[in-house]
């Protein structure tokens, strides 16, 4: 989707869709949005926004009134081809990029879920075997390698899963991709479009929309205090189903055995299979891990996902999906013509990174640093925002979700942190259709911030919510 991210003011007299449609308006003028170029849909911009179909409608009813889109049937919006006014798009052009600069510099605290300490990322250890795969190799990994990957690392990748999450595999049974989208698309091709896929209400939304984009058909299942709600999955025609049992995004529970076991029993009658991503399952503050879905699987029927992006550097965009043998055997018979995705440089230096057991001195330093940095996160809340809050997901990950109980919409919560320094996160884009709360939630993510910046924010947090 086009990046459309206008910064509206909630507190002005000027109403949101005049608001937004200004904003696209300017973004046309000045060809960042180009002539001809199609418009995303009222709900993915409305999921994007975290605002209401209605407040888009209004605006893109706006824009098609002044001239500036068309309605093209069975097709979307689209621009309208207009003449090109060069000094008017260079003189907003400079305006608008300095009106975004200060923005950007007006934040001081950005509590983004995706992001990692990367101070304490071992760069010298990486930069010396990055060099020694390339002088050992000499030229071999400029070549496209194996579809499923480099197979040391497959091995190296196998031998860590039993290890730290009881999954049983063969290196033969991993394929590696260029992030977990990239792998979904793969497992949509590799299941059949035919099934129909079952996602967690809200849940994570970039898998929702590979599903979307390959014309998959998707139900959404709500979730209770242990996940997926599984009567509900039950009354559908959903065969196959995307969960994320060892910190459930964005609401971060855990997922008990009963409710894992209850999953298996499901995919078990339903000859279906159970999509596992475990995301981020390296990070847990409290209790004992669980034993994945897929160390549990005695019939075939889960395929386990994971990702190095959390516990290394996002950037690397490697991940990895084990597949059940009757999947293998399929992807071996008709998938092996697609190329694989990750870089083989990046793949064979972390070989090297884990088989010199670089990867488990660092990990074992990760979870003691984002342990430290979740109980101050903890702390902070309790001591600046009380009662007037409440913590939810705060015994795994890199993330944490506040119930604000202020009475103030979400998009007002997120705008007032914002006017303070402070970048908070809406909950309303990952669900399907966003049915208002009682009291508004927040995504907190913590894993970038130093310990001081994170006491910080929760702080100024208090003064932007008026607490």
């Amino acid at each position: 989707m086009m990046e459309i991210t206008p910064g509206l003011e909630y507190k002005s007299n000027k109403p949101l869709y005049m608001q937004l449609a200004d904003y696209i308006k300017q973004e046309i003028l000045a060809g960042k949005i180009k002539s001809q170029e199609k418009l995303p849909s009222k709900r993915r911009l409305s999921n994007h926004l975290g605002l209401s179909l209605n407040t888009i409608q209004s605006a893109y009813d706006q824009l098609k009134a002044e001239g500036f889109i068309e309605s093209r049937p069975r097709k979307g919006l689209y621009v309208i081809k207009l003449e090109d006014d060069i000094m008017a798009n260079q003189e907003y052009s400079r305006n608008y990029e300095k009106k975004s600069e200060n923005v950007q510099t007006n934040i001081k605290i950005d509590f983004h879920s995706g992001k990692i300490d990367l101070k304490q990322f071992p760069y010298s250890i990486w930069r010396k075997l990055t060099v020694q795969s390339l002088y050992e190799d000499q030229g071999d990994l400029f070549y496209t390698g194996n579809p499923q990957g480099e197979l040391e690392l497959r091995k190296q990748i196998s031998a860590h899963l039993f290890a730290s999450r009881g999954v049983r595999c063969s290196s033969d049974q991993i394929i590696i991709g260029a992030g977990t989208q990239v792998l979904m698309g793969m497992l949509c091709l590799l299941i059949g479009k035919n099934h129909t896929f079952a996602l967690e209400n809200p849940g994570f939304h970039r898998t929702r929309v590979v599903l979307q984009d390959v014309g998959a058909s998707i139900i959404s299942i709500p979730l209770d205090k242990n996940g997926i709600e599984i009567n509900h999955l039950t009354n559908t025609k959903a065969n196959a189903v995307y969960v994320t049992p060892s910190h459930q995004f964005p609401y971060g529970m855990v997922m008990p055995i009963s409710r894992r076991l209850e999953l298996l029993k499901w995919a078990e009658e339903r000859n279906g299979y159970i999509i596992e991503d475990d995301y981020d399952g390296e990070y847990r503050y409290k209790g004992k891990p669980i034993p994945s879905l897929q160390g549990l699987d005695a019939k075939g029927r889960v395929i386990y996902l994971g990702t190095f992006s959390k516990s290394l550097i996002p950037s690397i965009r490697i991940s990895y999906m084990v597949l059940p043998q009757s999947l293998i055997k399929k992807y071996k018979e008709n998938f092996t013509i697609y190329k694989q995705t990750a870089s083989r440089l990046h793949q064979d230096t972390l070989y090297r990174f884990m088989k010199d057991r670089h990867w488990q001195t660092h990990l074992n330093k990760m979870r003691t640093l984002y342990r430290k940095k979740h109980k101050v996160l903890i702390v902070s809340v309790k001591r600046y925002l009380g009662d007037k809050v409440k913590i939810i997901g705060e015994n795994a990950g890199l993330h944490i979700v506040l119930e604000v109980k202020n009475g103030m919409e979400e998009d007002m919560l997120i705008q007032m942190a914002l006017d303070t320094g402070v970048k908070v996160y809406p909950i309303s884009v990952y669900h399907d259709t966003y049915i208002k709360k009682d009291n508004a939630h927040i995504l907190i993510g913590f894993g970038g911030l130093s310990e001081s910046e994170i006491d910080a924010g929760i702080r100024l947090l208090k003064e932007a919510w008026n607490f």
